[in-house]
């Protein structure tokens, strides 16, 4: 006899299985997670103002538009 299965158990795994592969996909594609990203531009902005804090003449530097 064949065993008995039941079908929105299955469906439901099946999603679940789905949706975990597609998370890890994501992982990969967007890596980071919100406090890793808030750490990088904090230590950018600290580097930054460490740079304008040494600048000799009050002027900005060239932008790469100019």
């Amino acid at each position: 006899m064949a065993e008995i299965i039941n079908l929105r158990r299955a469906r439901k795994a099946k999603a679940r299985g789905e949706a975990t592969a597609k998370a890890e996909q994501n992982r990969i594609a967007f890596g980071r997670t919100k406090a890793e990203r808030n750490a990088t531009q904090a230590e950018r902005d600290i580097v930054e103002r460490r740079i304008e804090g040494h600048r000799l003449d009050g002027s900005k530097p060239p932008t790469r538009d100019e």
